[in-house]
């Protein structure tokens, strides 16, 4: 309702863009037949976001994604990972309805899905070699304070390491809320001494030179459709290790697999002190130059060619 009343004369854009949190099918009836076209960008979906143990799926919010996708002219994903989940969890939830179930929508919705990367910021971009060497290697979590970013299992190696004497610093980084998993405070206790910010960091520039300063970066997550906050860090010169799951073997290389994802726990501690180390085989500048093509000045094309297709009257029907 807020955004039908902001736009008060529908016939005079070109095109709405929105994301997944916008209820579309309201969005159109409001602005009636002068509604412009619509693309539906997926940063997450309802049907495939893991819950907490004290809730339930809340199916309402499942059938918002199904109607915003039919309502809209073109579905974008944030990555192949995400679509692929989408779509796969899609007759899965058509399922629990219990009569006139809409099985024809799948097809339909999968005909007007893409993939375009959100773009990443060139500001983040930098050179290994410029790079201050960290006499005692910086570890960043820049991921939200939340139980879907399992840091349960980060600090557990971390506890471990630590126990081994093992020398490292660490920035908790990354928004947190009222109810935090109080995992944080327990590692701000026991991780005194490691530990040089604990925080979020308002200043998006100053986050950015912050990363700067990190040589691993690192991630748990068990929900994770993309990665922006991960990829501006290896941008920023941070050697990632991450999951063999989710986005990331879509994002990382594959000449960089070996290196940068781990299968399990012990995988991760392992090659965790082997980055510690500073392994010199590792080729932080390849990385990042493989991964640049992320940023805007490049991803930015695809985006314009999506809205000048839909601006000429391109509609899949």
């Amino acid at each position: 309702m807020y955004f039908a009343e902001q736009i008060k004369n529908p016939e005079n854009y070109d095109l709405i863009f929105a994301t997944d949190l916008i209820n579309i099918a309201d969005l159109k009836v409001l602005l009636g037949n002068k509604c412009p076209p619509i693309i539906l960008y997926f940063h997450e979906n309802q049907l495939a976001y893991p819950l907490n143990k004290n809730e339930k799926l809340d199916y309402h919010y499942g059938l918002t994604d199904l109607t915003n996708c039919l309502g809209a002219d073109r579905v974008v994903f944030n990555s192949h990972t995400h679509m692929n989940t989408f779509l796969t969890e899609l007759p899965l939830f058509l399922g629990h309805l219990p009569d006139f179930v809409p099985t024809w929508s799948i097809d339909k919705i999968a005909a007007k899905s893409i993939v375009i990367y959100p773009g990443i910021e060139n500001a983040v971009l930098t050179n290994k070699s410029e790079k201050r060497i960290n006499e005692t290697p910086l570890i960043i979590w820049n991921h939200r304070w939340e139980f879907d970013k399992n840091p349960e299992t980060f600090f557990s190696v971390l506890y471990k390491l630590k126990k081994e004497g093992i020398p490292f610093k660490l920035a908790l980084l990354g928004e947190s809320y009222k109810k935090r998993p109080p995992v944080f405070l327990e590692a701000e206790r026991t991780l005194k001494e490691n530990i040089i910010h604990s925080g979020y960091i308002d200043n998006h520039n100053n986050y950015i030179n912050f990363l700067k300063t990190g040589d691993i970066v690192i991630s748990t997550a068990n929900q994770e459709n993309f990665g922006i906050a991960i990829i501006e860090a290896i941008l920023a010169g941070c050697r990632p290790l991450l999951p063999t799951r989710l986005s990331y073997p879509e994002i990382i290389p594959s000449e960089f697999h070996y290196d940068c994802l781990y299968d399990d726990k012990k995988n991760l501690e392992n090659k965790l002190k082997i980055a510690l180390k500073r392994n010199k085989v590792f080729k932080q500048n390849v990385l990042i130059d493989r991964m640049s093509g992320l940023c805007w000045n490049t991803i930015i094309k695809e985006y314009d060619s999506l809205f000048t297709s839909l601006i000429i009257g391109d509609k899949i029907k």
